[in-house]
């Protein structure tokens, strides 16, 4: 059981959960799957370009075009894809930064449009 300190109060977590996000910006990044969730539909990709918040390492919504099977780990992408950002309340940042030691001005969201094998021997 979590102790009360390590608790995040309701208002915290019903702003994240409730998160409004704004427009999609369009991303292009190559980058290789690293896991798929066939179950949720998502997958774990590691990007050689960050995306805004520094991250290389994303979980994105995969469109039900696009069937799991098909994909690979490992294979070098081109992925196109949406992000989308949530930015936070002053509040919220302020209680994550001073007492979880988390840096986080906004949540992100994506969802990938269409990727495209860059791997020469995969293509073969």
């Amino acid at each position: 059981m979590a102790k009360d300190a390590d608790k995040i109060p309701d208002w915290v977590t019903s702003e994240i959960q409730n998160a409004k996000f704004g427009k999609a910006q369009v991303l292009n990044r190559i980058g290789y799957i690293l896991e798929l969730y066939n179950d949720d539909g998502k997958a774990d990709m590691q990007l050689y370009e960050p995306v805004e918040d520094g991250r290389h390492i994303v979980t994105m919504d995969l469109p039900k075009e696009i069937s799991v099977d098909e994909l690979e780990k490992g294979i070098v992408y081109s992925f196109v894809f949406d992000q989308f950002k949530a930015p936070l309340s002053e509040k919220t940042t302020d209680y994550l930064r001073n007492e979880k030691g988390v840096d986080m001005g906004a949540i992100y969201k994506f969802g990938l449009r269409s990727l495209e094998s860059l791997d020469t021997d995969a293509n073969k």
